[in-house]
């Protein structure tokens, strides 16, 4: 980061290359949306370039500062979004109708959680995104989005019973599938 901040191309180039998949990822979970993911990563990268010089490490890692800018940018981007958003949109409906295939089951089990988790608040999203998709401690989390760890693990305990309450009601659905006669297996 010191060799980028003094101007060094090829030290942000290799910065660049060894952080875009996680921070892509972040920002996909967390935007829903290729593009808009692709550009909150691009922009991440850019204020990376930008601030290299300014950067100092105070107590937190480089790859710390570097998750919260993403986030920061995707939470800006969400905020956005729903200020210009119509307010009598809906969001799509998955069709519900009984598959065979078993993986046309698992996308539609997957689509039913990434369903819940974008209904759940933008914090609490982010705080599970970055807990149990990107695998962070709750320390690191909890700097990224800049709030106590205290603060995060309520985010978290919220973010978790908001799932539950939107997944048992589709429970059955997920766990199994409705055999011809219309009752459930189970895998």
């Amino acid at each position: 980061m010191a060799r980028a901040g003094r101007g060094d191309r090829r030290a942000a180039s290799i910065l660049v290359e060894r952080h875009t998949d996680k921070i892509y990822a972040v920002c996909f979970r967390t935007l829903r949306s290729r593009p808009a993911a692709e550009d909150a990563a691009q922009e991440t990268f850019l204020r990376l370039w930008k601030n290299a010089s300014k950067w100092r490490p105070k107590g937190a890692k480089f790859e710390t500062w570097l998750y919260r800018v993403a986030m920061n940018i995707c939470l800006d981007q969400l905020r956005k979004a729903k200020r210009e958003a119509p307010e009598e949109s809906a969001p799509e409906q998955a069709d519900e109708a009984p598959r065979q295939d078993d993986q046309l089951f698992a996308a539609e089990r997957r689509l039913a959680i990434d369903e819940a988790l974008e209904a759940l608040p933008d914090r609490q999203r982010a705080a599970i995104n970055l807990c149990h998709y990107q695998e962070l401690s709750n320390i690191e989390a909890a700097d990224i989005m800049g709030v106590s760890v205290d603060a995060l693990e309520s985010l978290l305990a919220r973010g978790r019973r908001g799932l539950r309450d939107r997944l048992i009601p589709i429970r059955e659905a997920l766990t199994g599938r409705m055999s011809d006669d219309g009752t459930a297996q189970h895998n």
